[in-house]
């Protein structure tokens, strides 16, 4: 296997901060490679690094000479005057990206909901993120890297990214905190931390594996050494030489780490604590309509409830699962039906929105002044304790709130809402801006967190493990369980677009259908005639697009000829409209071989 890239003893650092030093490691042909670690470590920098945005301080970046090299940044630099189509597709017309099954697949799945010919000035965050990853997958490349590209995707685009880039023969090196992605299509693990970068076999699994194992190894040697000196002392008070020796490794040493580990959550006693303090009734919701604007989101829904529930929703963006949690709060008022509260219930919510009251607040001062001392099932903890649980020691615990980075704002409103001591939690993407050792701790944290949990989640990895059930809005009014969680949401998603009815991809063009199929098939004659019409029509497209082009350029000369620009802006008029007649024949044609 050839190696892409290189780096050979690179160190970078930003004031008196190192981010990366001697670090040595390589990305060969084909191989996908998930790095992890803590906001701030350098992730980032190490992508810059690699693709050549940054130069390093010391060391050496070596590349495969005309490497194409496909990155993706966090933020983009898109121009706001240019069209959805010529960011992703470089203005290809319809007929062009829509013979093709791979851009066609692209297309569909990540700009759904996205008109073609829309201006990038009016994208949202996540339509402008999806926007740079399908430019991105469309073009063709060696080595693709992708800097936290489940950002704005939901569960089942995250499935088909992960799909879409294990199927791809380029090299893959992304950084994400999406441990499911990690797994489903990582071969190898990059642990950036402390400077330097632990390389891993496997994905995120393989690697927690591994790094218990490096930990265990590591205690075990500092025992050693412990011991190694005493004896030292001893014997050299007696003149005798120190003799050591090393034990084997033992292939299984990890395994057993977890041997007699309990399971993570103890339902039945959280279940107990939680019934104590909620009592029987906590939120219920009988026969509810709820629209946003002319959609309906539930339509004459029952959904109850419990003491203990922990529930995750999920659905595709623009499902309503944000409003149905507004919906359980009270911010959110029901066109029909209603939303009872229990009598005993302490709700919390937590929106996506990270801005702060009071800006010019400090982190310390800010908790203290709400509670010194926090109860959990496993008795009282102050809130420093917590503080520094959920990453918060040194000068971030005197840190303006203004002045926190994303990850820091999350962590921050999340333990200010546990120290209100709620009972009832309702979480609304709470893993975004939070790295993995973050995710850890607040998974742990909720493990032994008694109460009623309801959270909105596009991180399946996080989904399934704080929440014992998943629930579905999928479009029929109605919020469904399923029992096999977000593995049936998935397949019952891709039987609903197979069996119809054809759920509408606005991209810009045509009446509302479903991707179109262009595969070849023996057929009927009306099937034949389709395809002699599609030859066609390509090569009356292409004539047409010909003198497009023609008459731009002659505009172009003309500018100042009154007489003769009318004419030519009347003759490109004529050409614009036969081109688009041209373009809705072909579509029909291509509709006949679905």
């Amino acid at each position: 296997m050839s190696n892409l890239l290189n780096l050979e003893r690179v160190s970078k650092s930003y004031g008196v901060r190192p981010l990366l030093t001697d670090v040595s490691l390589g990305v060969g042909a084909g191989e996908r490679i998930g790095i992890v670690g803590r906001n701030g470590d350098g992730k980032t920098t190490l992508l810059r690094i690699m693709t050549g945005e940054e130069e390093p301080d010391a060391g050496r970046v070596s590349r495969q000479r005309g490497l194409p090299i496909g990155y993706l940044r966090q933020t983009d630099d898109f121009s706001d005057t240019h069209t959805v189509r010529e960011i992703v597709l470089g203005g290809r017309s319809d007929h062009e990206w829509a013979a093709d099954s791979r851009l066609r697949e692209i297309v569909t799945v990540l700009l759904a909901g996205v008109e073609l010919d829309r201006a990038v000035a009016g994208l949202s965050g996540g339509e402008r993120r999806r926007c740079g990853l399908a430019g991105l997958l469309i073009g063709e490349h060696d080595l693709i890297v992708l800097d936290e590209p489940t950002n704005h995707l939901d569960v089942e685009a995250v499935a088909w990214l992960a799909s879409h880039l294990a199927g791809r023969s380029s090299a893959l090196v992304v950084v994400t905190h999406d441990r499911w992605f990690l797994d489903a299509v990582c071969q190898q693990t990059w642990e950036v931390h402390d400077g330097v970068v632990d390389a891993y076999e496997g994905g995120y699994a393989a690697f927690v594996l591994a790094k218990a194992e490096r930990q265990r190894q590591a205690a075990s040697s500092e025992v050693r050494r412990q011991n190694l000196v005493r004896k030292e002392l001893a014997w050299l008070r007696r003149g005798a030489p120190a003799r050591t020796s090393k034990p084997k490794f033992r292939i299984d040493a990890a395994n057993a780490l977890i041997e007699d580990v309990p399971p993570p959550r103890d339902r039945l006693e959280l279940q107990r604590f939680a019934t104590q303090r909620l009592g029987k009734d906590v939120l219920d919701v009988e026969d509810v309509d709820l629209r946003r604007g002319d959609r309906v989101l539930l339509e004459h829904a029952t959904w109850r409830l419990g003491p203990g529930d922990r529930v995750g929703i999920v659905g595709v963006n623009g499902a309503g699962k944000t409003s149905v949690l507004s919906l359980l709060s009270g911010e959110l008022a029901p066109q029909h039906g209603k939303v009872r509260q229990g009598r005993t219930v302490v709700l919390q919510h937590l929106t996506q929105a990270l801005e702060f009251d009071n800006p010019e607040g400090r982190v310390l001062d800010t908790v203290e002044s709400m509670r010194r001392v926090a109860r959990t099932l496993d008795g009282e903890v102050s809130a420093s304790v917590l503080l520094e649980r959920f990453g918060f020691t040194g000068d971030k615990l005197t840190a303006r709130l203004g002045d926190l980075s994303g990850g820091e704002r999350r962590r921050f409103q999340l333990l200010r809402l546990l120290l209100t001591e709620p009972n009832v939690l309702l979480l609304d993407e709470p893993t975004n801006d939070l790295d993995i050792e973050t995710l850890n701790v607040l998974e742990d944290f909720l493990d032994g967190w008694p109460g009623t949990l309801v959270v909105v989640s596009h991180d399946r990895y996080f989904l399934e493990r704080v929440t014992d059930s998943v629930w579905a809005l999928l479009g029929d009014g109605q919020i469904s369980m399923l029992p096999r969680g977000v593995e049936e949401y998935l397949e019952r998603r891709a039987s609903s677009v197979e069996s119809g009815p054809v759920a509408h991809h606005q991209t810009g063009f045509g009446p509302p259908q479903d991707p179109i199929q262009l595969k070849a098939r023996a057929g009927s004659a009306e099937e034949r005639t389709a395809r002699k019409a599609l030859a066609r029509l390509d090569k009356q497209l292409e004539r047409l697009a010909d003198r497009e082009a023609e008459l731009a350029e002659a505009i172009a000369t003309h500018a100042t000829d009154p007489e003769r620009l009318s004419a030519l802006a009347a003759e490109m008029t004529a050409l614009l409209t036969e081109k688009e007649t041209v373009e809705t024949e072909w579509l029909e044609a291509a509709a006949v071989l679905e």
